[in-house]
């Protein structure tokens, strides 16, 4: 039985602000007992301005918010998994960066979001991921983590169940969710999705979201949850910012793939359908 912790924040648009509420998280996390904090997507920063957010961003080495939470992991002695920030990655785009450190402060991995957000709501709202972020290339898995093998996606990735399967035959017994849903989208899918992929693959998702009305003038709909690989609901932290907390219980995912061992009937299809 593992205990971890979730970061549900309502992230701003200043990265030094947001930096000391992200040592504060890990701080209070590692007090409470957990051996791995999870935060949200674009933890670091929140802006949907691109001009005013392209200043604050940063190289990998030298992003102050990447650093500080690497500081904290180290000395409160706890795993972090940094949902994304937005980081300069070479060219002109911006890549949405996770990334798990150790308890060392060590990062022991990587994974840059693959699926951008480009979608015009009934609400009017318009968001183009694309025109700032370039997209990641590979599925990346985490062994040897206090949950065991955690895969990685971010936010929009939970749309796209061929890459949690990807995730999960490769081992994944925990998959990390962070995000920032937006609060219609966030109504009318979160939860189902988040549960339909927990029980596709019969493993844990941990889901540490944005909450609340930012700064650059968003609202994004909260509820971080963890569900189990039945598809219960472990945890629902609701729409306030602070910190949550759940048990993993690794031995859950044999016991519901013994009873529904859907994962090893999964087959090739072949296309049928004429040129």
């Amino acid at each position: 039985m593992t205990k971890i912790a979730l970061y549900q924040s309502r992230t701003g648009i200043d990265p030094a602000a947001n930096g000391d509420a992200l040592v504060a998280a890990i701080q209070e996390a590692s007090a409470g007992g957990a051996q791995m904090l999870f935060t949200p997507e674009m933890s670091g920063l929140l802006d949907r301005q691109v001009e005013r957010a392209a200043l604050n961003a940063r190289e990998e080495a030298d992003d102050l918010v990447l650093q500080r939470c690497r500081e904290a992991a180290k000395e409160h002695g706890i795993w972090v998994h940094l949902g994304s920030l937005a980081i300069r990655g070479g060219g002109e785009k911006l890549v949405n960066r996770a990334f798990v450190i150790d308890k060392g402060g060590s990062i022991r991995s990587r994974y840059d979001k693959i699926h951008l957000f480009d979608v015009d709501l009934p609400t009017g709202e318009s968001w183009r991921e694309s025109n700032t972020y370039r997209a990641g290339e590979r599925a990346v898995v985490v062994r040897e983590t206090p949950v065991g093998v955690l895969g990685l996606s971010i936010c929009y990735d939970l749309r796209f169940p061929a890459l949690f399967a990807e995730l999960s035959e490769s081992g994944a017994q925990v998959i990390a969710v962070p995000a920032a849903f937006t609060v219609p989208t966030g109504r009318a899918h979160w939860e189902v999705l988040l549960r339909a992929r927990a029980i596709e693959a019969g493993l844990f998702i941990v889901a540490a979201a944005q909450c609340g009305e930012h700064e650059d003038g968003r609202a994004t709909y909260g509820h971080s949850m963890v569900v189990d690989p039945w598809g219960s609901v472990a945890l629902d932290m609701g729409e306030g910012v602070g910190i949550g907390f759940a048990e993993i219980d690794l031995t859950k995912i044999e016991d519901v793939r013994g009873r529904v061992p859907a994962l090893s009937h999964r087959k090739p299809i072949a296309s049928s359908i004429a040129p």
